[in-house]
């Protein structure tokens, strides 16, 4: 075990010292060519800032769904450096998503065989993968499952259910006066606040949406009425009703100030994914397997979105969170157990090596 843990500390090491923040082509496709350099794939292919790797075996192939972006701007090494404490490896990304690309490699190494392999890096999963739509849905075309590497629960438990993201900007426009004089105008920001109200009131007692306004901004000075103002929403839903439920409010909205008017414009989301019974019976292998391991794995939904929910939109059925074990996602104390990996990369080489997957 002293050897696993040793080569697994090198693996992450490798991986967490080519800083690779979203939009960093650089970066990105260096982590990525480690990744192919190390599981020797039988084809390869580099598509903008994304990896597609194709790995022999028998039987329907598997998708296997990763990442190489992180949150962290470059230069954040120098005040983040790598660093080892116990069972703890510290450093941007090393928990989303580096731990789990050493499990990837490290499961592609050991199995004994395995299914006909597609193994799928994306480079903006951090940002919603909007670049990589079309690759994803070629790579999942005619697969017979997706295994995503994403982090467990800071328990362990793997992901059978993620709410889906949408984002969009509530726009407002109305007519600028003189604060002396504003009879005649209409303030943006009046009518901004009475939307962002009734858009947090569309969560209350629906526990299928979550609605955060993260920015706000409007007007030019504090005497002159605004002409403009806007927010940045994100809304998070469980299921398809959620979504339905949300295009029906964001149809329903209209201006309370006179004078004002009101425009959604959405930006990049990501479907819900939704418990299937595909998923169900995933979870049930990977169970299975974890209890030879020692592991008592638990399935749970997760609040956040992957890949995994682009994945299960086209019907395949997705099971996530085979990645290593930690915490602090996206912080400053971010890191990863080492020992977790190794661990993890036999739960995956046996889902990769279970012709009934």
């Amino acid at each position: 075990m002293g050897g696993d843990i040793q080569g697994a500390t090198e693996l992450v090491r490798d991986l967490v010292e080519v800083e690779s923040p979203t939009g960093h082509t650089e970066g990105v496709l260096a982590v990525a060519e480690r990744v192919a350099d190390a599981i020797a794939p039988d084809d390869v292919r580099f598509e903008g800032d994304h990896l597609l790797a194709e790995v022999a075996g028998e039987g329907r192939p598997l998708l296997v769904l990763g990442h190489t972006d992180t949150v962290w701007p470059l230069g954040t090494l120098a005040s983040m450096p790598f660093r080892v404490a116990d069972d703890r490896a510290y450093g941007p990304g090393a928990f989303d998503m580096k731990g789990g690309l050493a499990v990837l490699v490290t499961a592609i190494r050991t199995a004994r065989k395995h299914r006909p392999l597609r193994v799928l890096l994306t480079g903006d999963e951090e940002r919603g993968s909007p670049t990589a739509r079309g690759l994803i849905r070629e790579a999942a075309e005619g697969v017979a499952a997706a295994l995503v590497l994403e982090p467990p629960t800071p328990h362990g438990a793997l992901k059978t259910a993620r709410r889906g993201l949408r984002r969009f900007r509530l726009v407002v426009e109305g007519r600028a006066a003189h604060t002396g004089t504003a009879s005649d105008g209409a303030s943006a920001i009046e009518e901004l606040a009475h939307q962002v109200l009734r858009l947090r009131a569309l969560a209350d007692g629906d526990r299928s949406l979550s609605v955060n306004v993260g920015v706000v901004q409007g007007g030019i000075r504090e005497n002159v009425v605004a002409d403009h103002a806007e927010a940045r929403v994100v809304v998070r839903v469980a299921d398809a009703g959620g979504s339905r439920r949300l295009d029906e409010a964001l149809a329903a909205l209209d201006p309370a100030v006179d004078g004002t008017r009101i425009r959604i414009e959405e930006g990049e989301g990501r479907p819900p994914l939704e418990r299937s019974a595909g998923a169900a019976a995933l979870f049930a292998k990977a169970y299975e397997h974890g209890r030879s391991l020692g592991l008592d794995l638990r399935e749970t939904a997760s609040g956040g979105g992957s890949d995994g929910n682009l994945v299960g939109a086209l019907g395949v059925p997705v099971l996530d969170g085979l990645g290593a074990e930690g915490g602090g996602a996206h912080a400053r104390g971010e890191h990863v157990r080492l020992s977790s990996i190794p661990v993890r990369a036999r739960l995956l080489a046996r889902l990769l090596e279970e012709p009934g997957v």
